[in-house]
C-alpha cells in the first residue's frame, strides 16, 4: 500500500542563517549537471557561501524554497554587474531533484521579474548553459529572448546560452 504524506513548500526571503544551506544546493545541483567551479559556473563565485549578505544590497532579492523546513532550492535578482542601470540579472536559481517538476521555478522566476519590475528595472539578462535543457524552455516560456554574447561582468565564461527579456 502506497500512502501520500503531506509536503510542506514554503517560498521565502533567504536569511543569514541559509547561506550554507543554498550553497550546499548549489554545489549540489551544479555538481550533478557537470558544472564544475574550473568550467567558470557559479560554484565559483567568491560569494557563494555569503548570500544572503550579496542579496542584501539594493535593488537586489534572493528567495529560499523550503521543502518541509529544509532549503532546498532558490532564485534570485539583481542588477547586472558592469551593465546599465536598467539591466537585471536573473541568478542563481538551483533546485534540488525534490522540488522540479512542480513549477516552483516558474513561480520564483515570476517573482524575481515581478521585484526587477518595482525595482525600475526595464530588461532582465540571464546566462546559463545548453545542457539544462528544462530550464532553457521555462525561460523560453517566459519571453526571454535568446541573444549573440554575454552582457555585463557576470564572470560565468562558460555559460554559452544568453537571454534577455522586455519587462
Amino acid at each position: 500500500m502506497t500512502t501520500s504524506l503531506p509536503v510542506s513548500v514554503l517560498v521565502r526571503p533567504i536569511r543569514p542563517e541559509d547561506n550554507a544551506a543554498i550553497a550546499s544546493v548549489i554545489r549540489h545541483v551544479s555538481a550533478e549537471f557537470g558544472l564544475t567551479a574550473d568550467k567558470g559556473y557559479t560554484v565559483a563565485d567568491p560569494n557563494l557561501d555569503h548570500l544572503y549578505e550579496s542579496y542584501s544590497q539594493p535593488r537586489c532579492a534572493y528567495w529560499v524554497v523550503e521543502l518541509d523546513g529544509v532549503v532546498a532550492g532558490g532564485g534570485g535578482m539583481a542588477p547586472l554587474s558592469g551593465a546599465e542601470d536598467d539591466l537585471c540579472e536573473l541568478q542563481k536559481m538551483y533546485f534540488m531533484p525534490s522540488l522540479r517538476g512542480q513549477g516552483l521555478a516558474k513561480r520564483l522566476a515570476l517573482q524575481a521579474i515581478d521585484h526587477a519590475r518595482q525595482q525600475g528595472f526595464a530588461r532582465c539578462y540571464l546566462e546559463t548553459t545548453a545542457s539544462l535543457t528544462q530550464a532553457i524552455a521555462l525561460y523560453e516560456r517566459l519571453g526571454f529572448q535568446h541573444i549573440d554574447g554575454a552582457m555585463g561582468n557576470t564572470g560565468h565564461v562558460d555559460c554559452e546560452v544568453t537571454m534577455i527579456k522586455y519587462l
